[in-house]
């Protein structure tokens, strides 16, 4: 076969697998694995199918080095049942070909496995081969085998028991609101399969203790069935059947108990990293970088031990000296951190020295953000200082899009935090954290990414969109595939963005109230004089913040002034002036939901529907709610999120429009299930812009009727 025709060949295979055809590949192996327990195979295909064998456990038990939760590889009690199966079926075929050829057995794995265990010939080579296996056989199955099933016999014991105290936990979390209904239920399910994969492998780490036993007792026919087969049969010398089938029962017994001792060091992995949330690598990198004292005392246990007549001290000295080292370079990291520390201690204490001068109360930054010491270099001004650039970029776009300017963005350092991660606050609340893989970019995938590239899964923090860390080599690739590729700044700013967008209300306070008015005063003291006779600066900042809650710019406040002027002799009810507001500012918000068209697509709320909204409206000191029938508003609930699903197949993410007099209620009611939903009402609606609509929000009618009875 040419390279081209190979080269297609693998190329046709990697298709079927990514296309979702695995099943026939999986089906056909299993057939064929059963049938080699009867069908006698060649030694070339036997030497393949071994080579195989070994792969394969080398590469589960790489599988479950790398996996951070046991539920990642939840195919894992099923694989063990395959490879055990497998494991068996070559066992059979190679103990066939060896007692069916004898000394003229030409399977190369076996008989490699055998001479370089053997090693020497004769009977020394044949003795110590056979002690080595026979240790080999007790370590995996006294050991590795029987701690691995014990420890799973543990895991599934403990994850059933507390199985029904973790369902009433998370019961108690969605009662109380912390959690939403496809949130419980996503964690219910994942508990679910937790306890399901425990109890597989309870089940599963049996197939590994019988592959072990099955093999001892296969190792033992094969050497004494090969004796007599060699002698009665073959007409061997008792001596050369000896030699010739000792040496072939270790060499086939170490083909399959290799990866059988791979699968069981997997399982014994699989079923101990539930107390981890990394891989083991990562874990093992973070507990033994925790203590560098530790180094110190190993280097001088080392030297002691390399002074001792007898000891070979050119092995021992090196080893200290590394281990030096090591503790040299944990001390100067714990030395840096705690050089960070002690920095903030001295600045705080010369804020103390003079009390007469400080505020009773330290009022908190009103935004800020906080970097572990590995992102520092983003604002050092020795290294570009990019990070700052952009913060001052965004103040300035959030000014031009929302009307409001932003305060002053204070960035800090915080030894608490993890070297490359950060933390956005308001007011000293989180908001946003995430970590970054500095020297990295992050590949997000929007959803139109043509084909699969090589990174870390991770997910977008601002959006929660799966992405990959990538490499800056594969970045101009990633773009070509339809990826969005940003840097570190990059994630950080747009993370900074989103949140300034979202959390743009609370920081809208009286004192930015009475200065955007104080600034409006010399040019329109008509307007604003007279808002301000009728108004209190908390009742403007009220209607302002509704304003922003639903991403409503406040930059053009002489028609948001005016029409309260209007309005606020009739009634001072922050819903209804909200509305007016938004009434006025109709054509700035048309423009900013529709497309180049000037065409808003929309969903309409049928009008039984928007009546029983309506009837459920009860005043609150934080303005209108819906006190709807909690079967009325499951109902409401799924039937937006359908129509919400079916829009957005067609690539759109649609409106919702409605009457004037519901409009705040529907809000109100869709705020915490969907909280960036677009709700309009129909006088908002500028008559240049059209109307498309892409369905009807409805309740069946006997339904409504059965409810509203209830």
């Amino acid at each position: 076969m040419s390279d081209s025709q190979s080269g297609s060949f693998i190329d046709r295979v990697l298709q079927a697998f990514k296309s979702g055809k695995t099943d026939v590949f999986v089906a056909v192996g299993v057939i064929a694995v059963v049938m080699m327990l009867l069908i006698p195979l060649p030694t070339i295909i036997l030497d393949m199918l071994m080579s195989v064998n070994l792969v394969l456990s080398v590469m589960i038990i790489l599988v479950t080095l790398y996996t951070r939760r046991a539920l990642d590889f939840s195919i894992f009690p099923t694989l063990l049942l395959v490879t055990t199966l497998f494991s068996l079926a070559l066992n059979v075929s190679s103990t066939r070909l060896i007692l069916s050829q004898g000394s003229e057995f030409s399977g190369k794995i076996v008989t490699g496995f055998a001479t370089f265990v053997v090693g020497t010939t004769g009977t020394e080579g044949l003795v110590i081969g056979l002690i080595i296996f026979i240790i080999l056989i007790a370590v995996q199955f006294i050991v590795i085998t029987k701690g691995a099933t014990r420890v799973a016999e543990v895991a599934a014991r403990f994850t059933l028991d507390s199985l029904p105290g973790k369902q009433m936990a998370i019961e108690a979390e969605y009662n109380s609101g912390a959690l939403t209904e496809e949130e419980a239920s996503r964690k219910k399910s994942d508990l679910q399969k937790e306890a399901d994969f425990y109890g597989a492998m309870d089940g599963a780490s049996k197939f590994v203790s019988g592959n072990v036993k099955i093999g001892i007792l296969m190792t033992v026919i094969n050497i004494v069935g090969g004796f007599i087969v060699g002698m009665l049969i073959h007409d061997e010398p008792a001596s050369m059947a000896v030699s010739t089938y000792i040496t072939f029962a270790i060499g086939d017994g170490l083909v399959s108990q290799i990866p059988s001792l791979f699968i069981s060091t997997a399982t014994g992995f699989i079923v101990t990293r539930a107390i981890s949330d990394g891989t083991f690598g990562e874990d093992v990198t973070k507990q033994f970088a925790a203590q560098g004292q530790i180094y110190w005392v190993g280097a001088a246990f080392l030297f002691v031990l390399g002074i001792l007549p007898g000891f070979p001290w050119y092995v021992l000295f090196p080893l200290a000296i590394l281990l030096v080292y090591i503790g040299f370079r944990l001390r100067r990291r714990d030395q840096k951190a705690k050089s960070f520390e002690a920095m903030e201690a001295e600045t705080e204490q010369q804020t103390r020295t003079e009390p007469a001068e400080m505020a009773p109360i330290v009022p908190l930054d009103q935004l800020s953000i906080e970097l572990g010491y590995g992102l520092i270099p983003l604002v050092d001004k020795d290294h570009g200082a990019e990070l700052l650039d952009r913060i001052t970029r965004i103040r300035r776009e959030s000014a031009l899009e929302l009307g409001l300017v932003v305060p002053k963005i204070r960035i800090v350092d915080n030894m608490r935090l993890e070297p490359a991660e950060y933390c956005i606050k308001i007011k000293g609340v989180e908001v946003g954290k995430a970590v970054i893989r500095t020297g990295l970019y992050l590949a997000i995938n929007p959803g139109q990414a043509d084909d699969e590239i090589q990174g870390e899964k991770t997910f977008d923090p601002t959006f929660g969109l799966p992405a990959k860390w990538i490499t800056e080599d594969d970045r101009d690739r990633a773009e070509r595939l339809g990826y969005t590729v940003v840097d570190s700044p990059s994630i950080i700013a747009t993370h900074l963005t989103e949140i300034i967008k979202k959390h743009a209300h609370e920081m809208i306070g009286r004192q930015e109230v009475q200065k955007i008015l104080d600034s409006l005063r010399a040019d329109f003291s008509a307007v604003v004089d007279e808002v301000t006779k009728a108004m209190g600066i908390g009742e403007i900042q009220k209607v302002l913040r509704g304003l922003l809650v639903e991403q409503v710019s406040i930059r053009n406040m002489i028609p948001i002034l005016e029409t309260l002027a209007d309005y606020v002799t009739i009634t001072k009810d922050t819903t209804f002036l909200i509305e007016k507001v938004r009434q006025a500012l109709s054509r700035q918000i048309c423009l900013q939901y529709s497309d180049e068209d000037k065409i808003i697509r929309v969903l309409t709320i049928k009008p039984e529907l928007e009546q029983i909204i309506g009837e459920s409206k009860i005043e609150t000191a934080n303005g209108v709610m819906t006190a709807l029938e909690p079967q009325i508003q499951r109902r409401w609930i799924t039937n937006v999120a359908n129509a919400v699903r079916n829009v957005e197949q067609t690539g759109v993410y649609p409106i919702i429009l409605c009457s004037e007099a519901v409009r705040a209620l529907v809000r109100a009611s869709l705020k915490r299930d969907f909280p960036g939903m677009v709700v309009l009402s129909v006088p908002e609606v500028v008559s240049n812009v059209n109307v498309e609509t892409l369905g009807e929000i409805t309740l069946e009618e006997s339904n409504i009727e059965q409810e509203v009875s209830q």
